[in-house]
């Protein structure tokens, strides 16, 4: 894959029109925006997330558009040459949006809202220094997230494409700069207080495509502090063509997220036999492990029970149905349950509050387009 030559190619294909868009919206958030500042806490939080920030590129389109660039519904995959033509039709949509994305953000900006503390979550990424970059840190600020961006002047800020056809979107993703993040971030100042801070770390599958050494030194360094280390599978090819890596990772994390889909995958590359999903959650938690204590394994399976899985000990947590008419976008529902099963999680609430408070967030966030947060949430969490 060769990300800069996509940038390139769909800068030079977008519409005069598309690019007088993004310009609005730009001079919308800041008609002075000067280089924008990073957060000016020390780093002290509670929960660190550390990911991949992209600008989404959406649109609605239909299933010609699908098969003519072989995107499958529901699925995330990074950009091929193939799919350079599809950012043209995509920016002389009408219908075109430009939000600011990339599933750990969106799971940062979740867990924060879910918390209605200050400082609660802190992120990490890599973004360029332009304007996309300046409305990324801008949206992560107004969100309450404490940002601490590694900035490449030389590579401009990702961005995602996100082609949606009824209720689903399909991601197709173009890292930039979000690929040009170096564990040497993690030695300044404020990156060490955040890591230090942290009563959690967690990372989406997708980093690994970036950084396996920061995983890695993020694993140990939770594991010496004996605090957890989390991870989500993130989508299927992650778990097969990035296998490898992926099991180096593993003896470290404490807390494994993933869908049916996924965790299938996970299991026929790892050569994982089972016989339901219950018992494919244990199997995986029993995985080779560095850690004190079992590893805890979620896994969502749309409106059917959820599946926690702790060493022996499994469960099933029903999932309240919500009637088709109001679902309106279900991509982003993984993001979001991550960010609602976190924030109750770090506040030491029990398996079932957790639970439930990542349903929660997964069904809010699929009844709006994008992961679009509203004034407070009405999850109340029982008093342990």
């Amino acid at each position: 894959l060769n990300s800069a030559s996509f940038y390139r190619n769909i800068n030079n294909c977008m519409s005069s029109a598309a690019l007088s868009q993004i310009n609005s919206l730009i001079n919308k958030i800041d008609n002075n925006m000067a280089e924008s500042k990073q957060n000016e806490s020390d780093g002290s939080i509670q929960c660190l997330m550390m990911g991949n920030p992209l600008l989404d590129i959406s649109s609605p389109v239909d299933e010609a558009f699908m098969k003519k660039y072989d995107i499958k519904p529901s699925n995330a995959i990074l950009a091929e040459d193939k799919h350079l033509p599809m950012y043209q039709e995509l920016a002389d949509k009408d219908t075109v949006q430009y939000i600011g994305g990339g599933s750990t953000l969106n799971s940062a900006r979740v867990c924060q809202w879910m918390s209605q503390q200050k400082d609660f979550i802190g992120y990490m990424g890599c973004i360029g220094k332009d304007k996309f970059g300046q409305v990324l840190q801008d949206r992560t600020k107004e969100a309450g997230v404490n940002c601490n961006f590694m900035i490449d002047e030389s590579t401009p800020t990702g961005t995602c494409a996100v082609c949606i056809t009824d209720k689903e979107r399909s991601l197709v993703a173009n890292l930039a700069a979000a690929n040009k993040f170096k564990i040497d971030h993690c030695s300044g100042d404020k990156a060490k207080k955040m890591i230090e801070s942290a009563k959690l770390v967690y990372t989406a599958g997708f980093f690994i495509t970036v950084s396996v050494d920061t995983m890695l030194m993020l694993g140990k360094e939770c594991q010496k502090a004996n605090k957890p280390y989390a991870i989500n599978l993130s989508a299927e090819f992650i778990v097969s063509v990035f296998k490898d890596a992926l099991l180096k990772v593993f003896p470290y994390v404490a807390i494994v997220f993933t869908n049916e889909d996924e965790s299938k995958a996970f299991a026929k590359a790892n050569n994982i036999e089972y016989s339901d999903m219950k018992e494919l959650a244990v199997k995986i938690s029993k995985m080779k492990s560095e850690l004190k204590k079992p590893r805890t394994v979620i896994i969502t399976q749309g409106c059917d029970p959820v599946v926690v899985a702790t060493g022996d000990k499994v469960a099933e947590y029903p999932v309240l149905k919500i009637a088709k008419e109001k679902i309106i976008d279900v991509n982003g529902a993984g993001d979001g349950y991550v960010g609602g099963y976190l924030s109750q999680f770090i506040q030491g609430k029990d398996e079932a509050t957790c639970v439930a408070a990542g349903t929660y967030a997964a069904q809010y966030i699929i009844q709006r387009a994008g992961t679009k947060l509203e004034g407070k949430p009405a999850f109340v969490a029982k008093e342990s």
